[in-house]
């Protein structure tokens, strides 16, 4: 998925949007990336990161962008200087984002590549099973509605 820093810019496809800052991009309906969403916000307290949910216009551009389908988001995205990185390896990246302890985490960086997305695939492909499935899409707390896009 290697591509041109900030190649999205030139995608007629892709709506302008501000980023400056990283942005995650995750399923607004899995409860699971949800949550997920809600843990960035409460320990990202530098605000260093911006959200997306996938379901918005730009969310399924940038999908179709990076080469994977727009309505099967078994890949939260993390997009930082122009550059988009997917499954352990964004996750991981994301983790680092929000400092100790939680940047702890990128150990996982130790295990070969092919086993980190193993483990990531699994629980990617099970993850509305397992955790459920929201009828709505994520909406922002109201005092953190700049921090979406």
């Amino acid at each position: 998925m290697s591509q041109a820093a900030y190649s999205y810019r030139d995608d007629p496809s892709v709506p302008a949007f501000q980023d400056d800052k990283p942005i995650i991009v995750f399923d607004g309906h899995c409860v699971l990336c949800s949550g997920f969403a809600n843990f960035v916000i409460k320990h990202d307290k530098a605000r260093r990161l911006r959200l997306l949910a996938a379901h918005s216009d730009l969310g399924e551009a940038l999908y179709g962008h990076f080469g994977l389908k727009p309505d099967d988001f078994e890949t939260n995205l993390l997009i930082e200087n122009g550059h988009v990185r997917t499954k352990a390896d964004g996750t991981m990246a994301m983790f680092a984002y929000l400092g100790w302890p939680w940047k702890a985490l990128s150990i996982g960086r130790a295990l070969p590549k092919a086993m980190q997305n193993w483990l990531y695939n699994i629980l990617a492909r099970n993850r509305i099973r397992w955790f459920g499935r929201n009828e709505t899409c994520y909406i922002a707390p109201p005092e953190e509605k700049d921090r979406f896009l």
